[in-house]
């Protein structure tokens, strides 16, 4: 197999347009990755870096930063041009996103044609509003890093504490993080119509990639941690590890591409003087629909009843208060409750306002498809409804089992969190994600030249 994939490799630089959109994507990426460590003009990065390191030997990666620092590949604490990533980008996109589903006109927009261009354009202005006011905060928050990030940090900022100074210092700041973010979607977009896969999701695989270097040296201390140190891990464990890795890939494979095939009967018809004939068709259902969205929603939402029962633990001295701020810090048993249930919630809320089931019944019945055994119109919505809200369940369980395991494993099994983000959670979720969708672009290139693709049968089961 080793040797297919190999071959299969050495076939993607035999086809020239196939090699030199790899090429383009991997030179952009290139670009996108010197962004995390270019560092803004009168700011020291390298003391919020050994900052950053510090907190992730003592708790979950740093907290709320540590994650938002996961999805921009580190730049956050580097103090860096592409501090702010590519989710303002993101944020501004499931924001439309909603919008559309709640607001008719905007629904009604994304059915015209040239619709969906619109909304793009749309959301390209949200994120540039959102950059500047995130640009603005995060300028703040490097201006008084210690009510941020707490005590234990230095000056970041270089500048003289004069009004003018620090006025250019805000100004300055804002102006570069937003045109950092702004960079970043253009060559995720340039990526996407001339490179191979999904621009702006490999622009955040490659940033959760980054950090693999130093989960490997996490992983290596944990078993040879150095002279006069017992390691904290055995070989048993080495084993355990290895095994739910591989068992943890493969189930975010299967239940990726998992769907439910409902048969679609298209009756004969005619149009005008042409006349259509009929045939058997399916509409695919996804089982993980929502993706890696109701993790991403749930962790924002619990990041802030942590440190709000903390502050207020600290202010009145109340044990009840820091007792339930333990209990919701990263693998409290209350956390993980809460953690379960919202992304059981959001899993349904997402399904809810993104699979329209009346709209694909009214297409359904315009082209003259229907169900077999079900009637068209409102009995076909219902139908469509229930089956999903079945197979929703499916995948909003196997989001809970993927999301819980690094947590778990780092507060039981005592794994650095470096080392327990990639088995599971949104890093190994996005990660196999997107490269299950670059595979299968790389394969229809391969499979129209007459190259076999990553399998030997010539292509991925499922896929096609």
């Amino acid at each position: 197999m080793l040797a297919s994939i190999a071959q299969t490799f050495s076939n993607c630089f035999r086809i020239p347009e196939l090699k030199s959109r790899i090429l383009f994507t991997l030179g952009l990426l290139a670009i996108c990755r010197l962004t995390a460590y270019i560092h803004c003009p009168g700011l020291d990065g390298n003391t919020l870096a050994e900052f950053f390191r510090q907190a992730a030997e003592r708790n979950a990666g740093g907290g709320v930063l540590g994650l938002y620092s996961l999805f921009t590949g580190g730049a956050l604490e580097n103090c860096a041009i592409g501090a702010l990533g590519i989710m303002p980008y993101i944020s501004a996109t499931i924001i439309i996103q909603l919008m559309t589903a709640v607001i008719p006109r905007l629904s009604k927009l994304a059915r015209e044609e040239g619709g969906r261009t619109k909304l793009i354009q749309y959301g390209r202005y949200l994120t540039v509003v959102l950059c500047l006011g995130q640009g603005f905060v995060m300028a703040l928050g490097w201006e008084h890093p210690e009510k941020i990030f707490g005590e234990g940090i230095g000056r970041l900022v270089l500048y003289e504490d004069t009004p003018l100074q620090i006025w250019w210092y805000r100004i300055q700041t804002t102006l570069i993080l937003t045109t950092g973010t702004m960079l970043l979607m253009w060559l995720g977009e340039q990526i996407t119509d001339r490179g191979i896969g999904n621009g702006v999701s490999l622009v955040i695989t490659i940033g959760i990639l980054a950090r693999l270097p130093a989960a490997f040296i996490s992983l290596k201390d944990m078993f040879f941690p150095g002279e006069g140190l017992e390691p904290r891990a055995n070989i048993g464990d080495a084993v355990v590890l290895l095994v739910l890795l591989v068992a943890v890939i493969a189930g975010i494979i299967a239940v990726t591409q998992a769907q439910r095939k409902i048969p679609v009967q298209y009756a004969q018809r005619a149009v005008g003087r042409k006349v259509y004939a009929g045939g058997t068709s399916f509409l695919p259902l996804r089982v993980n629909y929502s993706g890696v969205m109701p993790i991403i929603f749930a962790q924002a939402v619990l990041m802030f009843p942590e440190q709000i029962f903390s502050r207020l633990g600290q202010l009145y001295d109340v044990k009840l208060f820091r007792d339930l701020a333990a209990s919701l810090g990263h693998g409290g048993g209350l956390y993980l409750v809460l953690y379960s249930l919202m992304i059981l919630f959001f899993s349904y809320f997402w399904v809810a306002t993104q699979f329209n089931e009346l709209q694909i019944a009214d297409d359904l019945k315009k082209h003259g498809g229907y169900i077999p055994g079900v009637r068209p119109g409102t009995a076909t919505s219902e139908y469509l409804h229930n089956a999903m809200h079945r197979i929703t369940l499916a995948g909003a369980v196997f989001l809970v089992i993927i999301a819980v395991i690094p947590e778990l494993l780092y507060s039981r099994m005592e794994v650095p969190y470096a080392v327990a983000t990639f088995f599971g959670g949104t890093s190994l979720l996005i990660t196999v994600g997107v490269m299950l969708d670059t595979m299968r672009q790389v394969e229809t290139h391969l499979l129209m030249r007459h190259y076999d693709g990553f399998l030997k049968k010539g292509r991925i089961r499922g896929r096609f």
